[in-house]
């Protein structure tokens, strides 16, 4: 059954839409970037819909300056009353609640990580976490980890090559993305990604990273993954990756793995 919301959130008005079903353990999906609550491709709303015919209750908003909701959108560093709001109103329209887990995708999986202990929230579903931090050089090239996987295809293929030494490629282009290639990770403890890895390794619930192995987003998070900073979250977080560059899971056999595994998630919550 599926029904229509509203809630208060620091004096505005967000809307919501609830998936209603018997199970005790509810899923709160949080929007990432400015999509609206359906998502990608109605990705979410199909993932709702998909979710609550297995018993569990799902509830999906916009937050305030976003969609339907009230507000101004400030973006995601901005949503952790949202966020808790969200998931207050999610338990009071559905009491028999027990559990609650949290699914974002992109910079909502930053904001959830980052905010998740000042709401009711039993565990997360991190998929393609944002660590992309805006540079002074205000380049628009993809992050360095992507490039690095970029070009580590392109020397697989004998027709790249053969582009680059009879001039078909732009040199000036492929200098600048080797430059970025080869540039460190942020360090400092104030950088989204040291946040986050400080965030992962002292969150006290189960959390589930899904990457779409091929995307921009993903790669960038996997390659800081396998650094220092996230020594501490490697051993308690689960990581899973999906073949497919779709930052939104788009195809079907994509809709399919992650349904998969968000269910598997709310199971063992």
């Amino acid at each position: 059954m599926r029904s229509l919301k509203r809630f208060r959130c620091a004096g505005e008005t967000l809307i919501a839409t609830l998936d209603d079903a018997p199970g005790t353990t509810g899923l709160l999906i949080v929007s990432g970037g400015n999509e609206i609550r359906i998502g990608a491709h109605r990705g979410m709303a199909e993932l709702a819909s998909a979710v609550a015919a297995q018993g569990y209750p799902v509830f999906r908003y916009d937050r305030r300056g976003i969609g339907d909701s009230t507000g101004e959108n400030k973006g995601f560093e901005s949503t952790a009353q949202d966020i808790s709001e969200a998931g207050a109103a999610f338990r009071r329209d559905c009491p028999h609640l027990t559990r609650l887990v949290a699914f974002g995708n992109c910079d909502a999986a930053s904001a959830l990580i980052l905010f998740h202990d000042q709401a009711p929230i039993d565990a997360l579903i991190l998929t393609n976490p944002w660590t992309i931090e805006s540079n002074a050089t205000g380049d628009d090239l993809p992050p360095a980890a992507a490039i690095r996987s970029r070009y580590a295809e392109k020397l697989k293929n004998p027709r790249e090559l053969l582009r680059l030494v009879t001039g078909g490629v732009d040199i000036r282009k492929l200098v600048s993305g080797l430059a970025k290639a080869s540039s460190k990770q942020s360090q400092t403890s104030a950088s989204l990604p040291a946040r986050l890895a400080a965030a992962m390794a002292g969150a006290k619930i189960p959390v589930t990273i899904l990457l779409a192995e091929r995307d921009n987003t993903a790669l960038a998070f996997a390659d800081h993954w396998k650094g220092d900073a996230f020594k501490a979250a490697r051993t308690t977080c689960t990581l899973e990756t999906c073949p497919t560059d779709s930052h939104s899971f788009a195809r079907p056999q994509d809709k399919a793995w992650l349904k998969a595994q968000v269910l598997a998630a709310l199971a063992a919550a």
